[in-house]
């Protein structure tokens, strides 16, 4: 039994070593393929680590922004004002285009044309890594759409999207009252204000645009793409839409508008017209105007040097921000004054020899032979100014001031246009405090037909006059009839704002109101001659505006052939007399006088306007 008990004992020997033999080379096979997979992942993560690192970067899933559309501006009647085109926008995805220098080199060779002006603006930017791309060059046009497109391989991070870009389809028309975009700087992206806006992005800048960025803008929406190594779009995986901005209808009538540009055509000075019964704003012009399609893709500083520069300002609103010497339409107020205070009633008359004497300087009135003997209503029909004389004289400065305040004369109307000017209407203090000097009595007879220092808009004369038209309420002139989705929803309406009462009983009302019928009516009116019309009953008052004083006036005799030293020239009227349907309003700079450069204008303009809505009503009736 001792053999087989050692064989047993051999047995187990033999067999443990074997085992411990296959553990020993099963591990040695472990540690082979860890060291295989250590130096492979070593290869990858370091030797190819930046490759790789690259790729995997690039074949990703992105989001991206898509920008909403622009609403559309439209007049009253739904004609179409401003509408949006396509736009191919040049942008650059920092992270992608690599290396940098030789994209921009690339880019530099194949669009020569603007290739300078992108250059500029990549280094402007001071680019640095990341994937949201930067606005360099909008609306590039197809050409360089189709070059860019053909050699996109050469030029990773180069991205061409399809925008909606503003189109102002009538060029300048209403460009002051329309505006124009702007791209959004870096202080207001900071402030907040703008909610949804970027960098590249366009805002309101001017006019509608601006006062009603918010609701034309929209809300932008986004998609998730997958993209290659060139950071090219291969697939959308899904998209949120945009939402579209409103669409805004503006008060003013495009045929009126039109008609007041070409009346103001190669003058400088403008125009307003206004519905007295609501305030709407019906026309509105300003000349010299300009292009708001220059500003689409960004104006350059030579261009806006020469807007800004130039001496005519075609860049100024003039009805809104633009403030003149009211001259004669400033008898209104004066009379007002003067028969609310009691210093005259209807019967009372003075008379007019040509000239005032107060102390030792002679006023002259602008009828050298004289208007003989008149009352309240011959002189504002005649424009009497030795009769207004007398009246400033009784009333003095600060009288006279608080009636033009309170006809809405030296503040702002209210209206929502940006930069809108106050205008000026003096008082005593308001000189000792200005120039240390006190108010002089001969003062009050420059201030009592509307020179001097008195300062107006051409837009409160429309609000005043539309007032004295309507029986006495200021309206705040208003743009806005409705705001509307892109379905047709309204979304807010433009309503009747009453700002205040003229100061005025009816009896002086209906005295007024008498003195202005006559001013085109009466066969020594200032205004017959240019603006009556023999089917519409038209009620106004012209002036004439002097820009340099007396003295100075006749220094520069020399200088007759210097269109800067004429007067400014005034009529505001409205009409039919009865029931008012519309005041117009308007100043032409240097046209001397204001029954023959500014009366034609308003004429034209309220004889189209109500004949063109008698038309209406007739073709209306027979159908």
């Amino acid at each position: 039994m001792a053999p087989l008990k050692n064989f047993h004992k051999y047995f187990y020997t033999v067999d443990s070593d074997w085992y411990k033999r296959r553990l020993f080379g099963i591990m040695i096979a472990v540690f082979a393929a860890f060291g295989i997979l250590a130096s492979r992942l070593f290869y990858l993560q370091i030797i190819q680590g930046d490759h790789y690192f690259k790729m995997s970067k690039n074949n990703c899933i992105r989001i991206q922004r898509v920008k909403p559309v622009r609403g559309l501006i439209f007049d009253r009647n739904g004609k179409l004002l401003v509408e949006n085109r396509p736009s191919f926008d040049l942008s650059i995805i920092p992270c992608d285009a690599k290396p940098l220098n030789v994209t921009i080199d690339n880019l530099s060779v194949y669009i020569p044309e603007f290739a300078d002006e992108v250059v500029e603006k990549i280094q402007k930017k001071k680019l640095g890594y990341g994937y949201r791309p930067v606005l360099l060059k909008k609306d590039i046009g197809r050409d360089a759409l189709a070059t860019i497109s053909a050699h996109r391989f050469e030029l990773p991070g180069i991205v061409i999207d399809t925008n909606a870009c503003r189109n102002y389809i009538y060029d300048a028309l209403s460009s002051h009252l329309v505006g124009y975009l702007g791209e959004i700087n870096a202080g207001e992206l900071k402030s907040g204000i703008y909610r949804y806006k970027e960098g590249g992005d366009f805002i309101g800048r001017y006019g509608v645009e601006k006062a009603y960025d918010t609701f034309l803008s929209g809300i932008p929406g986004g998609r998730i793409v997958q993209v290659n190594a060139n950071g090219q779009v291969v697939k959308v995986l899904d998209t949120v839409e945009p939402e579209p901005g409103h669409n805004i209808f503006l008060t003013i009538d495009y045929d009126l508008q039109t008609i007041a540009e070409a009346q103001l055509k190669d003058k400088v000075g403008a125009v307003v017209a206004m519905d007295p019964s609501s305030g709407d704003i019906l026309a509105m012009a300003s000349s010299p105007t300009f292009n708001q399609n220059d500003f689409i893709n960004g104006i350059s500083s030579d261009q806006w040097h020469r807007l800004v520069s130039d001496p005519n300002r075609p860049m100024m609103n003039k009805a809104v921000q633009g403030v003149y010497p009211p001259a004669s339409t400033y008898k209104v107020v004066t009379a007002i004054a003067a028969l609310e205070e009691g210093v005259i009633d209807e019967n009372t008359t003075f008379y007019c020899p040509g000239s005032y004497q107060y102390g030792n300087r002679v006023f002259g009135c602008w009828k050298k032979q004289g208007h003989g003997k008149v009352n309240v209503v011959d002189a504002l029909a005649q424009s009497c100014d030795v009769f207004f004389y007398h009246v400033g004289k009784k009333l003095g400065v600060d009288r006279l001031a608080w009636y033009a305040t309170s006809c809405g004369l030296g503040s702002q109307t209210g209206i929502n246009l940006d930069q809108e000017s106050d205008g000026l209407i003096p008082t005593a203090a308001w000189k000792k405090k200005r120039t240390g000097i006190s108010w002089q009595g001969g003062e009050n007879l420059s201030i009592a037909i509307g020179q001097s220092y008195n300062l107006v808009t051409p837009l409160q004369l429309a609000v005043l006059f539309g007032a004295v038209a309507n029986g006495g309420t200021e309206f705040r002139p208003q743009i806005l009839k409705s705001i509307q989705t892109v379905e047709g929803k309204i979304v807010k309406t433009g309503q009747p704002e009453m700002i205040g009462k003229l100061p005025v009983s009816q009896g002086t009302l209906d005295l007024v109101r008498k003195g202005l019928r006559d001013v085109v009516h009466s066969k020594h009116g200032t205004a017959r001659w240019y603006v009556y019309d023999e089917e519409i009953d038209i009620s106004g008052k012209t002036g004439t505006a002097q820009v340099v004083s007396r003295k100075t006036e006749k220094d520069s005799q020399k200088k007759k052939n210097d269109v800067s030293y004429e007067s400014h020239a005034w009529f505001v009227g409205y009409a039919p007399t009865e029931s008012p349907e519309i005041v117009v309003s308007v100043l032409v700079e240097h046209g001397m006088h204001g029954s023959s450069s500014a009366g034609p204008i308003a004429k034209e303009m309220i004889v189209s306007y109500l004949k063109g809505m008698i038309d209406n009503s007739t073709v209306v009736s027979e159908k």
